[in-house]
């Protein structure tokens, strides 16, 4: 089981930057969940909000890191670069 450090060195955030994602996440979730749920009752209400909301959050979670791993990869080899100069 990894350690909290490790993973936040994996993600790239601070212990707090860390922890506003997450409940930001948390909050997204919970509504998603009452959406869907209003909707397993009233199947005309709220026909897209749970998978607008998935969608929202794989884009957040996913696709926003691994574009920031990519600019701080850059950035590294940036760095790198210049040091041989």
């Amino acid at each position: 089981m990894p350690s909290t450090k490790s993973h936040l060195q994996s993600v790239n955030e601070s212990y707090f930057q860390h922890m506003r994602l997450a409940l930001s996440f948390t909050t997204a979730m919970f509504f998603g969940a009452i959406c869907c749920l209003i909707h397993a009752f009233f199947p005309s209400l709220l026909q897209q909000k749970g998978s607008t909301i998935i969608l929202s959050l794989h884009d957040r979670m996913v696709l926003n890191r691994n574009n920031l791993s990519k600019i701080n990869a850059d950035k590294e080899l940036g760095e790198k670069e210049s040091e041989t100069l």
